[in-house]
């Protein structure tokens, strides 16, 4: 019953929103109650999201048919890659761990250290057609696309169903803006921490889990004040919040890079977006950069304060030590945060299959 509600409220708000009444049958959300509903412009459509769907994991969005957008974010993996950088079709290195696309519909910022990047209608254009690096290589060849697309009989219907205002166009506009309700449709909230935590399920997490749970939101480790909150990041937006919350951190991982070269104050070189911690057994490489293998890598980063500490380093970096026990239970509180139901979920799954 509270899960009914919350998805209610949730739709009532973004029939507000929108100003009117959903032409088409919108998105099952699934959200449990304790959830606050995304802040969207517009509500989200089933037939956009299941269009997306397929484009998501279309090959044919990609020069030589190699990559398409599953390459780098796999449903299995948190919708992450287990490579630290993915080349792109004509082999230019990648610069970037690619990032978990969970729980997107939340985020004010999308990208590691570009606080441009905003709307997943214009991210989206980046994968498919940058030229720095490379990746799916589709600059200069949108007519190829749209032809590719119009000649497979499972489309037309879709781009029909998905945009009935736009008579079914195909169109780089109802191509981006069906990938981006994909992305914003990609939900985790299920995992054991939340069945203990928010759904009163005193069972669902072990003892060691408890344990690991009093050390992350201690002051000792200071884990909390960057990845608190119900996404595990202090990069979040919801229709309850009067303003965003943007969260860029110089967490020692490199002196370069970072958000200073877009805002192009040196003090922001180093500094990346907080990535949510959820799922965060499935997402290995981490950091930035993919430098790191293993959860247990990540715990010795932050216990010795950082590797390349700089006079813009947070604070909050003072290092720790952690017994053997500490350290497995602090494993232990972090791998309860999986979500394997969203691993699952046949409504993200490739239609290809």
């Amino acid at each position: 019953m509270r899960r009914l509600a919350a998805l209610a409220v949730a739709a009532a708000l973004l029939l507000a929103a929108w100003g009117g009444t959903a032409t088409t049958a919108l998105w099952e959300w699934r959200l449990p109650a304790w959830v606050p509903p995304p802040q969207l412009d517009r509500p989200l459509r089933a037939a956009e999201v299941e269009l997306g769907r397929h484009l998501f994991h279309d090959t044919r969005l990609s020069r030589d048919g190699s990559m398409s957008c599953a390459t780098c974010h796999q449903q299995s993996r948190a919708f992450t890659v287990n490579r630290a950088t993915v080349p792109g079709v004509d082999g230019s290195p990648g610069l970037k761990n690619p990032m978990s696309l969970v729980n997107l519909a939340w985020a004010p910022v999308l990208t590691w250290a570009n606080p441009g990047q905003t709307r997943l209608e214009e991210q989206a254009l980046i994968p498919l057609f940058s030229d720095h690096p490379v990746e799916m290589g589709m600059s200069g060849r949108e007519a190829e696309i749209f032809a590719a697309l119009a000649a497979d009989p499972r489309y037309p219907p879709l781009f029909a169903a998905a945009f009935p205002e736009r008579e079914g166009a195909i169109t780089l506009e109802t191509l981006t803006r069906a990938l981006a309700a994909f992305q914003r449709a990609i939900t985790s909230f299920d995992s054991p921490y939340d069945r203990y935590r928010w759904g009163g399920d005193r069972n669902a997490i072990s003892p060691a889990a408890r344990r690991g749970e009093r050390l992350f939101f201690g002051e000792r480790l200071e884990c909390y004040h960057c990845h608190g909150g119900f996404l595990f990041t202090d990069n979040v937006t919801h229709a309850r919040l009067i303003a965003p919350e943007i969260g860029f951190h110089d967490t020692g991982v490199a002196r370069s890079g970072g958000i200073g070269e877009h805002t192009g104050n040196p003090a922001q070189n180093g500094a990346f977006r907080t990535p949510s911690l959820r799922n965060v057994a499935l997402t290995a490489p981490y950091m930035h950069d993919g430098s790191m293998a293993t959860l247990e890598e990540v715990l010795r980063h932050y216990a010795r304060g950082g590797r390349a500490r700089g006079p813009h380093t947070s604070s909050l970096l003072a290092g720790f030590r952690l017994s053997e026990r500490e350290r497995a239970d602090l494993l232990a509180f972090l791998n309860s945060l999986t979500d394997d139901r969203m691993t699952r979920d046949p409504r993200l799954a490739d239609p290809f299959r």
